[in-house]
């Protein structure tokens, strides 16, 4: 009698279920690398928008299987020509795994079209501490670069799904706020100073506003700091077009909001010196590399 396949749960994560990715990341490592050419700056596959398709019932395993090509634990590469910019894509995270399921089903197509040499990292936090989105997305930021030289960091929300590939998710010479359309808000930007849900930034600019701070417990403020701290720098924020840049957020329950999130904002550009990815202390509690992300789980 065949063995009955395992089936995940809305809320179960992929642990046990699925083994370290099996590989030929060696080969990316390479002394003698094969010389190909630079991509098209504007890659021939894209096509435009694409509406999301959200199964919340799809299985871990389906997802696994439809994209078996990416296999280096959330690593991919064009073949046939070189990735303009190399992308880690940093998705801070706390209990979505249906969420998850729905996000890399359609987010790795999208970046394949697009001819990137990308990676997807999940950032976690200690279960006993309150969510941290900015001291997530900092801990993202320096892991990643300790394994891959990256050009460009895209700070990206579980929840929200690109609709058009024309969306281009690489770094420009200031940083750039992507999320400019949801659908929730009517695809109309919510406020001027809005820098959450998607943003793309390089390590220098990261590290020239000293990333984001880690002060903000809790459901929002850390993003409306950044957009100060970029200002505070005089950098410009760039966005763009409207009609390019929409996203379909997926429906969850609002988490609680930081009470204290109005005054650190005011108070932000006082610490900003102390407070942030340079200043930051923690340690990995968990690594799990699976074939279509990389999961870290970390503590302070």
């Amino acid at each position: 009698m065949p063995q009955q396949k395992t089936m995940l749960s809305y809320e179960e994560s992929p642990d046990g279920v699925f083994d370290s990715s099996q590989s030929n990341c060696s080969l990316w490592n390479s002394s003698n690398p094969v010389k190909i050419p630079l991509c098209p700056i504007i890659s021939p596959f894209l096509v435009g928008v694409k509406t999301p398709v959200v199964d919340l019932s799809i299985e871990w395993e389906d997802v696994f299987a439809k994209y078996d090509v990416v296999r280096c634990n959330g690593h991919l590469k064009p073949s046939s020509c070189q990735a303009r910019q190399k992308v880690a894509l940093i998705v801070p995270f706390r209990d979505r795994y249906g969420h998850l399921k729905v996000f890399l089903n359609h987010i790795h197509p999208f970046l394949m079209r697009q001819q990137l040499d990308y990676k997807i990292y999940l950032i976690d936090l200690d279960d006993d501490i309150l969510f941290n989105k900015g001291l997530l997305l900092n801990v993202g930021f320096l892991e990643s670069g300790k394994e891959y030289d990256y050009d460009c960091y895209i700070f990206h929300d579980v929840d929200l799904l690109p609709e058009n590939d024309h969306n281009l998710y690489r770094c420009s010479d200031q940083p750039r706020h992507m999320s400019v359309a949801v659908d929730k808000f009517n695809y109309k930007l919510p406020y001027v100073s809005i820098f959450g849900g998607v943003s793309a930034m390089t390590k220098d600019q990261i590290l020239f506003v000293n990333g984001f701070s880690n002060q903000f417990s809790g459901w929002g403020g850390e993003d409306d700091d950044m957009f100060n701290r970029l200002k505070f720098h005089n950098m410009t924020l760039m966005r763009s077009m409207d009609d390019v840049s929409t996203y379909k957020m997926l429906k969850h329950k609002q988490s609680h909001p930081n009470p204290k999130r109005f005054k650190l904002i005011k108070t932000g550009m006082e610490r900003v010196k102390q407070d942030g990815v340079k200043n930051l202390q923690y340690e990995i509690l968990k690594r799990n590399e699976f074939p279509l992300y990389t999961y870290i789980k970390i503590t302070i």
